[in-house]
């Protein structure tokens, strides 16, 4: 995975560091093949940190074009307008499904865009209130150390921003992985906040009592069923169409990049935690076949199916696939 992170004149050399400590440390560690993290400024050109130490060795923003994340790890406490060009940036990754994450106050440019409009986020709690006040569409969560919306997430100040990049790291390699990084940078794996640390399958945030809530929990629910637009709107009670103008509104997501990241994150718990055959495995999570759910891990994960079972299993059952 290619991940671009976005650097700025005045920016924390701490915040900068961050990912790329934790995303670096699963290279290192040899965790997943392909793992890459590239900093990039506006212009291309070098930035002064607040430190007073040039940053020089960067990228133009031309590289988010082939990133699967791109992350903006900070924003200045005074909280100055993105400009027009990385609103755009930000827009247009998100419309190539590049995942948006902004960390601490890399909330900012974040809702500035637009993209969590009707959506929860977090940030430092010190510029919460005035980040909410320039934001009013988004609502900020004060005791959540990260929120993830799938296709975006945010996390609160400073220290958070290591849990949210763990986080990361175990949505797309597992548990194992995770741990073995935070071993690594000497920290706990997990830590939990005053409310849920996360929103690892999200719902919309005004309609969990709604069609879409409950229609997203049935799916949730029936993961091996028939989850096309059709059978989701029909559930729901609505045309496909509405469906699914409101189903991308409220998760920014399309009904069917949905269902398949939840199958996806379905079949790397049981490939996990169970000695289930692939093809067990595939047809519980809904996948037409194990040559589809094949395909479809390998494109999301850089790995086999059975490969991501050899390095991330925590059961030490004795039935182990060769499929996949």
């Amino acid at each position: 995975m290619r991940i671009a992170i976005h650097a700025f004149e005045g920016m924390t050399l701490f915040h900068l560091a961050t990912p790329l400590l934790v995303f670096g440390e699963v290279t290192r560690l040899g965790l997943a093949d392909g793992w890459s993290a590239e900093v990039f400024t506006e212009t291309g050109g070098p930035v002064r940190s607040e430190e007073g130490y040039v940053i020089g060795d960067v990228a133009g923003p031309n590289i988010v074009r082939d990133a699967q994340m791109l992350v903006l790890p900070s924003w200045l406490n005074e909280l100055p307008e993105p400009s027009a060009d990385l609103l755009q940036l930000i827009h247009e990754a998100h419309d190539r499904d590049t995942q948006i994450v902004g960390l601490c106050l890399g909330a900012y440019p974040v809702a500035r865009s637009g993209l969590l409009d009707g959506r929860t986020a977090v940030t430092h709690w010190g510029a919460a209130r005035a980040v909410a006040a320039q934001t009013p569409a988004v609502s900020f969560n004060d005791s959540a150390l990260y929120i993830d919306h799938g296709d975006v997430l945010t996390s609160a100040g400073t220290a958070s921003a290591l849990d949210a990049c763990l986080h990361i790291v175990r949505t797309h390699l597992g548990s194992a992985a995770a741990a073995a990084v935070a071993r690594g940078i000497v920290v706990a794996p997990h830590r939990d906040g005053d409310q849920a640390q996360y929103i690892a399958r999200p719902l919309p945030d005004r309609d969990l009592d709604g069609p879409l809530g409950k229609t997203m929990l049935w799916a949730l629910a029936n993961l091996d069923q028939d989850l096309g637009v059709a059978s989701l709107a029909a559930h729901a009670t609505m045309s496909k169409r509405n469906f699914t103008r409101r189903f991308t509104e409220a998760t920014g997501l399309s009904p069917a990049k949905w269902v398949l990241n939840r199958r996806l994150d379905d079949a790397r718990q049981l490939l996990e935690t169970t000695s289930w055959s692939i093809a067990r495995i595939a047809e519980s999570c809904g996948f037409g076949s194990p040559v589809t759910f094949r395909q479809n891990f390998v494109a999301a994960f850089s790995t086999t199916p059975t490969s991501y079972r050899t390095r991330f299993s925590q059961n030490e059952g004795p039935d182990r696939s060769r499929e996949g």
